[in-house]
């Protein structure tokens, strides 16, 4: 009882002198008391006091604002140190309450909903703490450094993806320039001119530039698989395996171009895809699994792969990519990857016949020729291939069919090509003929 007696005329002795400090705007002085009147309470452990003092304190009429910055920063400190989840909640929310529409306490307000988030994730309120972060656009603040900045966004993202809202996940991710991961870290920083916002410096648990890259291509990848889009995974792991602890590391990159090699075959054929399987076939590393060299070298070329030889090759490497970094490949990833070699075998086709019946044509791909027909049919709908089908008499045709132009321009440049050519036959026996008269005449 005595112990309250004494904390009460402390703080009343604090609050006067606080008040004369403020309005003398003597800012030391005023920070000095509001600070002190937070750190009696703290010691007497007296929380529903602290809650007090600090929305008291806060809307006292002209109340500086470097002493509400320092009120806000003081009690920060004191959160960890709560009894129970509902005193911290409280003074975060009280916190919260304060720092609302200030813009000198914005990284501050932005700290504490992070905080209040991550308690409602382990409560299990995923929901509700995607609404929270939702609510802080740290892309617009300027004092706050760039790497908390991306881990904030991160965040926002992983929360978004975890209570599967892929829409808002999408427009979240887009708030980072993939390009930021690659700035030079080793470059000194410009130190700030005049009039220029001080950036504040990270907090120390706040990962490293190269560690929220890796962070942010494995929540792509996430996004990406929701709706199998192979060859945007495929992306991210490419970048994934551009960064120097994975490189220098043979437990990680060999398990990421493991996957690269999966997802470059399960991706649909296209220029991007091309690319990109030219590119891993030329990377020295890839002879260290020469299973799947030889698995993108059988996609590369252009002859007719049997379906049931390669899925009892590589069945098992496909089993085992459950228990290696990424995890499994997804759901249909088996049918798609049949599917790929379907659409494969059927270029290759195309590339050495320009018309075939559907009968063959299903031999070659082991399939009947209803299937057959579907699978050449959406790659037509597609536009992966020009090919028309004459069902009646069941004969597939893959030459363009060109139009009275095109066959004239094409007459006339064989024609030039004739000519040159017998050109060339004359000047050549004009010649042996000269060289052989002149060798009579000698």
């Amino acid at each position: 009882m005595e112990e309250s007696r004494q904390l009460e005329s402390s703080i009343d002795r604090l609050l006067n002198e606080e008040k004369q400090m403020r309005l003398a705007e003597n800012v030391a002085g005023t920070r000095k008391a509001a600070t002190e009147i937070l750190k009696l309470c703290f010691e007497a452990k007296d929380w529903k006091l602290l809650n007090e003092q600090i929305l008291n304190l806060s809307k006292k009429r002209g109340q500086l604002k470097q002493a509400v910055q320092s009120m806000v920063q003081q009690a920060m400190q004191y959160i960890d140190q709560t009894p129970d989840i509902e005193t911290r909640v409280e003074l975060i929310k009280t916190l919260n309450n304060v720092s609302a529409g200030k813009i000198y306490v914005e990284i501050e307000r932005a700290r504490l909903t992070k905080k209040l988030a991550k308690i409602k994730e382990e409560q299990g309120l995923i929901a509700e703490a995607a609404d929270l972060m939702q609510e802080v656009a740290v892309e617009t603040f300027g004092a706050m450094a760039k790497t908390e900045k991306i881990a904030f966004i991160l965040e926002q993202v992983r929360l978004c993806l975890d209570r599967r809202d892929f829409v808002r996940a999408q427009i979240l991710s887009r708030k980072i320039n993939p390009r930021v991961f690659d700035a030079d870290t080793k470059k000194e920083k410009k130190k700030p001119k005049e009039g220029d916002n001080m950036v504040e410096e990270a907090p120390a648990d706040i990962p490293t530039l190269l560690e929220l890259k890796r962070i942010y291509y494995e929540l792509m990848i996430r996004y990406y698989s929701h709706n199998n889009e192979y060859i945007e995974i495929c992306r991210s792991y490419k970048a994934i395996s551009d960064i120097p602890s994975v490189k220098e590391n043979p437990e990680q990159w060999i398990p990421v171009l493991r996957k690269i090699c999966w997802f470059l075959a399960l991706a649909p054929h296209d220029p991007m895809q091309s690319s990109l399987l030219n590119a891993t076939l030329e990377d020295k590393k890839l002879s260290e699994i020469p299973d799947f060299k030889m698995l993108l070298k059988q996609i590369v070329t252009m002859e007719v792969i049997q379906w049931t030889s390669l899925w009892n090759k590589y069945k098992d490497e496909f089993e085992s990519e459950k228990n290696m970094i990424g995890g499994s490949l997804g759901d249909k990833a088996g049918e798609d990857l049949k599917l790929r070699i379907i659409e494969h075998n059927i270029l290759v086709v195309s590339k050495y016949y320009s018309r075939i019946t559907l009968k063959r044509l299903a031999e070659l791909l082991c399939l009947t020729t209803e299937e057959a027909e579907k699978h050449l049919s959406e790659m037509v709908v597609s536009k992966a291939l020009i090919a028309k089908i004459d069902r009646p008499s069941g004969i597939i045709c893959f030459q363009i069919v060109k139009d009275s132009n095109e066959i004239l321009n094409l007459w006339a440049t064989n024609l030039e090509k004739l000519l040159d050519l017998v050109e060339k036959s004359c000047h050549q026996i004009h010649k042996e003929t000269m060289v052989h008269k002149a060798a009579l005449r000698a």
